[in-house]
């Protein structure tokens, strides 16, 4: 287990994508990876309210909703760590306090539980002064609907400006940081947010830790891309440089007698700062290769290689 930034939570070092649930996972497949990670010995379990509006026929909460039923009807609300975001459901948009409010109440209602432990301020919103969010976020953790606080998708420049924000006015400082970071796409994180992370004791759970499952092995060419529900999303990646880190990647994979995407999820883990990689999955038969990457242990010779061919990826 390890521990989540400064604060009292401690997890296993993947934590579950919950934007699989109600998408591409119906609510029996989502139990059963559920019941899967945690059976493997994950607990921590990351959404957010807008997941997934973005599907036909989809209105937002529908993880959040599964995550509830599930937790509920197995009683392992205790055993778990629930991390969920505000800002992008339909009916919640921004960071305007009242919103905030009324968001984290409405997400409190379909996860069935009395306290969120991790919530992200998801996107960034101009509009608001942060001043303003952050208090909102910080009246939260005072009436006990929320434990700490993340930062999501917000630039290095404005997770700084948060951070000022909140020593100046004694609000909460955040624990957490959530970052795109992968094999393919390295460079803005390892510039400008590992530094802010490690300096402001932030944990990191790097998200597309697969590339949206180009680092899976799945994609060796781009006509593999056609008919896969996210060809397009792994799209900027179809390089020969990308899939120059996928061939090494099922390399090391065969030396270690797991899958491709356990080796790339084994990597995240040796970055410093990285706390754990989130990783999702819409099948069952998935699970495996994402729970066996904290005991994968790449040779310095394994690590070299990676990161050499990775560097040539501009991402």
């Amino acid at each position: 287990m390890v521990a989540v930034g400064q604060s009292d939570l401690d997890i296993f070092p993947l934590a579950l994508g919950g934007n699989t649930f109600g998408w591409t996972a119906d609510e029996q497949v989502s139990f059963d990876i559920l019941d899967d990670f945690t059976a493997g010995g994950g607990n921590m379990i990351d959404t957010a309210d807008s997941y997934s509006a973005f599907a036909p026929g989809n209105s937002g909460g529908e993880s959040e909703t599964i995550i509830g039923k599930w937790q509920r009807a197995r009683d392992i609300r205790e055993h778990i760590v629930l991390a969920t975001k505000v800002s992008r459901h339909p009916d919640f948009r921004g960071l305007a306090p009242a919103n905030i409010r009324a968001a984290a109440e409405a997400s409190l209602t379909r996860l069935q539980t009395d306290h969120i432990d991790l919530y992200y301020a998801h996107y960034d919103d101009p509009d608001v002064p942060l001043e303003e969010s952050l208090a909102a976020f910080d009246q939260l953790i005072d009436d006990g609907l929320v434990r700490y606080v993340g930062i999501s998708n917000y630039t290095p420049e404005r997770v700084q400006e948060w951070l000022d924000v909140a020593e100046r006015n004694g609000f909460r400082r955040p624990i957490a940081l959530q970052p795109e970071y992968n094999l393919v796409h390295r460079a803005r994180y390892e510039k400008a947010y590992a530094p802010l992370a490690l300096a402001n004791h932030l944990a990191v759970f790097p998200y597309y830790s697969l590339a949206a499952g180009f680092l899976t092995g799945k994609y060796h060419s781009p006509a593999d891309a056609g008919g896969r529900q996210r060809g397009r999303m792994v799209e900027k990646y179809m390089t020969d440089a990308g899939f120059a880190v996928v061939e090494e990647l099922e390399t090391v994979a065969r030396a270690h007698d797991v899958e491709t995407a356990t080796v790339a999820l084994a990597w995240l883990l040796t970055r410093h700062g990285v706390t754990a990689p989130l990783a999702s999955a819409s099948r069952t038969d998935q699970m495996p290769s994402l729970m066996d990457a904290p005991s994968v242990v790449l040779t310095s010779d394994e690590l070299g290689r990676l990161d050499a061919l990775s560097t040539a990826v501009h991402g």
